[in-house]
């Protein structure tokens, strides 16, 4: 998660993204951001937390790949369900260097995690509704 928030944060320090706690309203003007692993799992957590996302500005999902595969078709069924309750989606790719490092700072030291948060920043600036 935090890798993800400093992947879309981009050197801003953390004025672009930051996590926010579960019970912290959203402030005016943020484009919300829900993260999540391509799982069944992860995307029924998601399918709950849209159910009571009330009228609050559609969020992006952002799913992270938990294996070099794609999605399982329960997984990719439920996001094509969901699609129509967010601004958009994006994809992190799965990338074996998350599992080695400390943390985000070293994570973005790696070429494959810069270039996986190049294309995520141009994905949701690319596709804004």
């Amino acid at each position: 998660m935090a890798t993800v928030a400093q992947m879309l944060d981009d050197e801003a320090g953390g004025e672009r993204a930051r996590i926010m706690a579960p019970s912290e309203a959203i402030p005016y003007g943020a484009e919300p951001v829900l993260l999540a692993e391509s799982t069944v799992y992860g995307m029924t957590c998601v399918e709950q937390l849209l159910l009571r996302w009330g009228p609050l500005p559609k969020p992006w999902l952002v799913l992270v790949s938990d294996a070099p595969a794609r999605p399982v078709p329960d997984a990719r069924y439920l996001l094509r369900a969901l699609g129509g309750r967010l601004a958009g989606v994006a994809r992190v790719p799965y990338l074996p260097v998350l599992r080695a490092v400390k943390g985000p700072d070293e994570a973005l030291e790696h070429k494959d995690v810069l270039a996986a948060a190049e294309k995520l920043r141009r994905a949701m600036e690319g596709n804004r509704r």
